[in-house]
């Protein structure tokens, strides 16, 4: 993990919503996601200066298409937002939560589908 994942690791908890598991780089068919909710079907990822080359954006598109075939919504987030906005970081991810859980046939926090 990078730094700025390590801090938003340790941070996710503050994120009040019961039953949000967010897991660190668990797989997804052949990709592994810096964070992930299964359950809200949600991927965080964290992006450093690299992401920003033309062949790395087209990658992470490719990626992201696929994530969004199999359900899942994907928010990125750059190091700068984790090292200098981490409450905006927080709060953007919170709402994503919220939006997520709102939809039908995502399972509640028991585990039940809407």
């Amino acid at each position: 993990m990078t730094d700025e994942e390590r801090i938003l690791w340790r941070h996710l908890w503050r994120i009040p919503v019961e039953g949000t598991h967010f897991r660190k780089q668990a797989s997804v068919g052949i990709y592994f996601p810096d964070f992930i909710s299964h359950r809200l079907r949600l991927i965080i990822e964290v992006d450093g200066a690299h992401h920003s080359f033309d062949d790395q954006q087209r990658h992470d598109e490719l990626r992201t298409k696929w994530f969004e075939s199999q359900g899942y919504h994907v928010i990125r987030f750059w190091n700068h937002e984790i090292k200098n906005e981490l409450d905006s970081v927080l709060d953007t991810i919170y709402a994503a939560v919220e939006e997520r859980k709102s939809r039908p046939g995502l399972p509640d926090a028991e585990g039940a589908l809407d």
